[in-house]
């Protein structure tokens, strides 16, 4: 399961700098497949997004910070947990019930964002 942050975010960033997949974002700015990853040329998503992996896409939300789907493994192959949610002084960084993934498919999502 991908990990949201809800509108409780105070817009700290205290989660943007522990994310090793550069899944999270300020509210407003663009984010891109390449932030943080080993991509190069064209990705294909497990969403179906296809994108060159240097372009920006659109914001997933213009007031608070964001974790793009397509990027968060919820630090599976990284930590035991994800660090966003334990560096949240609010608590506004959960599991995104409308995108369940198996560890077995965040193990296979952070190597392709890593390969």
């Amino acid at each position: 399961m991908a990990i949201k942050i809800t509108d409780e975010c105070i817009n700290c960033g205290a989660c943007e700098p522990e994310c090793p997949n550069g899944a999270i974002f300020a509210g407003g700015d663009e984010w891109m497949f390449s932030y943080k990853t080993s991509l190069s040329g064209t990705f294909v998503a497990k969403s179906g997004l296809t994108a060159d992996v240097n372009a920006g896409q659109d914001p997933v939300s213009s007031d608070y910070y964001y974790i793009v789907t397509d990027k968060c493994t919820e630090c599976v192959g990284f930590h035991d947990e994800p660090q966003c949610a334990s560096v949240c002084p609010v608590d506004c960084c959960i599991p995104d019930e409308d995108n369940v993934e198996s560890r077995e498919e965040l193990e296979i999502k952070k190597g392709t964002l890593h390969p």
